[in-house]
């Protein structure tokens, strides 16, 4: 895992929902990925959207991963978004990375945030 100086613990609580240790509320899922709502959301719509191998973050995710796991994953996170129904008013798709973002997991994730208007970031 070259692109990420932090080492994958496979304790976090999204590997934990990934071997359904902890239960979700499940949007979406395939060979590659998982998605659910997230248990604190900051908007009417929350999900956030996991690939099911162990990547860190976003670097890591696209250092590492197959070129097919990246198609796929990027697909699902469209799908998805058109499947909630966010597509047509808009929506945000947010992934931090590293300590200074404030990632809080570290397991790769996209927030998918709709059904409100966002102002501009900061």
């Amino acid at each position: 895992m070259s692109a990420s100086k932090t080492t994958y613990d496979p304790n976090n609580i999204f590997a934990k929902i990934l071997r359904g240790e902890i239960p979700c509320k499940k949007v979406y899922e395939d060979d590659f990925v998982l998605a659910f709502y997230d248990i604190v959301p900051i908007s009417p719509v929350h999900v956030l959207v996991i690939p099911k191998n162990p990547y860190v973050s976003f670097a890591d995710f696209t250092a590492n991963a197959k070129p097919e796991e990246i198609a796929c994953f990027m697909k699902a996170v469209g799908k998805i978004a058109k499947d909630l129904g966010i597509e047509e008013d808009g929506y945000r798709l947010v992934t931090n990375i590293g300590k200074n973002s404030g990632q809080e997991v570290p397991h790769f994730h996209v927030h998918i945030l709709g059904g409100r208007q966002f102002g501009p970031l900061g």
